[in-house]
């Protein structure tokens, strides 16, 4: 539950300020449908999950939202000058710490859900994985190098102009330049998904399987997961992981260098209304 609302914030955070109110507010609903199309809710679930999910929407609007909209003031300020790698990795630090919190908070009505869910539900979320991972290989992985980066480098540059504006020749050569040089891997982040995917089944399918787990247990063994999600065990996914961290802070910083006063001020105003819409939120 924690990630989907998460996915959602970052996802309406990078999609315009003017859909965050309209957006935040919608999201028990949103989440609901999503959650539904991966496990097909019976009747009790499903009142289990709306209430789970407005009960957590309340929590984060009363609790989060003032920290979201404090972080997003200090990158308001950040954006009027240059910036370090070292700022942009601790900004992006103490929102994955955000996110985190919110993954916790939802732990106890997720573990209860786990809990009631039947061996259809299971197999409907199987085959929704194995819808993905075919999407995925059919969009990325079928794809040659030389598409990748053109994949990603339009992508970037769509988030980048939001905020900044139209690029130039030159600030346009540098994204690509740092498009083409980027560790990221599409084949170790499908290997990773998958391994993630089949860790949520084995936990899923490990809680119907007799001697049935104490609560407490249930609630450790969901817990375990959200850790192994936000901090991944020592390997290859987790050295990739943390070279593509490292590697986005360095390019923003360098990125954000290139870019004219004008610019960095339209980044600045479209942070700060960003930031009026949180306050807005988490008022009464």
């Amino acid at each position: 539950m924690a990630g989907i609302i998460g996915l959602l914030l970052m996802g309406l955070a990078l999609g315009g300020c003017s859909a965050v109110r309209l957006g935040y507010n919608n999201l028990p609903d949103i989440g609901y449908w999503w959650l539904d199309g991966y496990l097909d809710f019976d009747g009790a679930q499903s009142l289990q999950v709306k209430r789970a999910l407005a009960g957590l929407q309340d929590w984060h609007r009363r609790e989060e939202l003032p920290r979201l909209a404090t972080l997003a003031a200090q990158a308001r300020d950040q954006a009027r000058s240059e910036i370090t790698p070292a700022q942009v990795c601790a900004l992006s630090d103490a929102v994955q710490a955000r996110l985190l919190a919110l993954a916790v908070r939802a732990e106890p009505d997720a573990t209860v859900l786990a809990q009631s869910l039947a061996p259809a539900q299971l197999q409907v979320l199987e085959r929704k994985f194995g819808r993905i991972n075919n999407d995925f290989r059919r969009e990325r992985l079928r794809l040659t190098p030389a598409e990748v980066q053109d994949k990603r480098y339009d992508t970037f540059l769509d988030r980048y102009e939001d905020f900044y504006g139209t690029l130039d020749a030159r600030q346009r050569g540098l994204l690509r330049q740092m498009v083409r040089q980027s560790a990221f891997s599409p084949e170790k982040l499908d290997a990773a998904r998958r391994a993630r995917q089949a860790d949520v089944l084995a936990l899923l399918r490990g809680l119907q399987q007799p001697p049935a787990a104490t609560d407490a247990q249930a609630r450790q063994r969901v817990h375990a997961l959200v850790m192994r999600v936000f901090e991944p065990p020592p390997g290859e996914w987790r050295s990739q992981q943390d070279a593509l961290a490292q590697e986005a802070c360095n390019n923003t910083a360098a990125l954000h260098a290139a870019m004219s006063p004008a610019q960095r001020e339209r980044a600045a105003q479209r942070i700060e209304a960003y930031r009026q819409d949180l306050v807005a939120l988490s008022g009464p």
